[in-house]
């Protein structure tokens, strides 16, 4: 924007953000106005809501729910929604790309549970993915547990498709946040031992099965399958609701890089052997996909097959 002092703060903004390329979803003040704006492609979720005269924008519809507003709709992608004194309007960048990238890991992984994106409820998708995930490669256990918390709605939905009991078995301590995107592995591996505790009690001379909503770097499946083995489980056989993660993300999650990505290194027999696991098991793209429930060409897999947005002309002289 600051190349494009010369015209109007609004005008400049939306010069600057026909010149990005990539995942964005922000929201800025201008003078006394509010502008929110989602990148074309749909990467990121950005919702609306209101209270009364009072309009409010979140990167979730669940922080709307939480301040008592009404959650009115997902921002579109490649929209810019203002509010100011005299309420909202809307306008969008004149540019359409070929088609959406919404980040399938928003379902995954980074969406809180009660929220819905795009049409799509996170808890319904990661149940589904669960469902999915079950009735492809079932095993013979005593119970289903989940590495808590991000995995949890998709091991109740393994449990219900298996007709196997679900334990809640590993606590977590709710001090200690999300542990892959810590900045080192020697904090990654510290955070794993302070975040989640087995109860022996429930794992001693059970056959498990642990549901986890997706494998990055295997910090956390490596280091949590050594403490469960610690409490003499009979076996521990490892799910896992999404695809390998094999490629880096350039849009907003933090894997830069393959050599940091588990499955990247190693195939599917090794990994198991490397997180301890006695049988490990992906959801695939296509099951993924469709527990998602948007349209197979709208969501954005390239963390798990290298299929990354196309080179696209905007065609506009900025």
């Amino acid at each position: 924007m600051a190349h494009q002092a010369h015209k109007p703060p609004l005008d400049a903004l939306v010069s600057a953000l026909l010149r990005l390329r990539g995942a964005y979803s922000l929201a800025v003040l201008l003078g006394n106005r509010l502008v929110a704006a989602r990148d074309p492609w749909g990467f990121r979720p950005l919702a609306l809501g209101r209270r009364g005269d009072v309009w409010y924008i979140a990167s979730e519809s669940c922080a709307l729910r939480l301040v008592g507003a009404e959650v009115v709709r997902d921002v579109a992608p490649g929209e810019l929604v203002i509010l100011d004194e005299d309420g909202m309007r809307s306008i969008s960048l004149p540019y359409k790309p070929r088609r959406r990238y919404a980040c399938a890991f928003e379902y995954v992984y980074f969406g809180r549970p009660d929220s819905v994106i795009d049409g799509v409820g996170v808890y319904a998708a990661r149940k589904e993915m669960g469902h999915r995930l079950a009735k492809v490669f079932p095993v013979t256990a005593d119970f289903v547990t989940e590495m808590p918390d991000s995995g949890t709605t998709a091991a109740m939905g393994y449990a219900e498709s298996a007709a196997i009991g679900y334990e809640k078995a590993i606590v977590r301590n709710r001090y200690v946040g999300r542990t892959f995107i810590q900045p080192t592995q020697r904090v990654r591996d510290l955070g794993v031992r302070i975040k989640l505790s087995p109860m022996g009690e429930l794992l001693r001379d059970r056959d498990v099965i642990v549901v986890d909503d997706s494998l990055v770097r295997g910090t956390t499946a490596a280091r949590m399958i050594t403490m469960i083995r610690e409490s003499g489980p009979r076996s521990v056989h490892l799910r896992i609701a999404s695809p390998p993660v094999r490629f880096p993300c350039y849009y907003g999650i933090d894997t830069p890089t393959s050599e940091e990505l588990a499955a990247a290194r190693m195939d599917l027999e090794q990994l198991g052997q490397q997180v301890g696991a006695d049988s490990l098991a992906y959801l695939s793209i296509e099951d993924m996909k469709k527990a998602i429930g948007l349209p197979g060409d709208q969501i954005c897999t390239a963390c798990f097959n290298g299929e990354y947005m196309e080179e696209e002309n905007h065609g506009l002289e900025l």
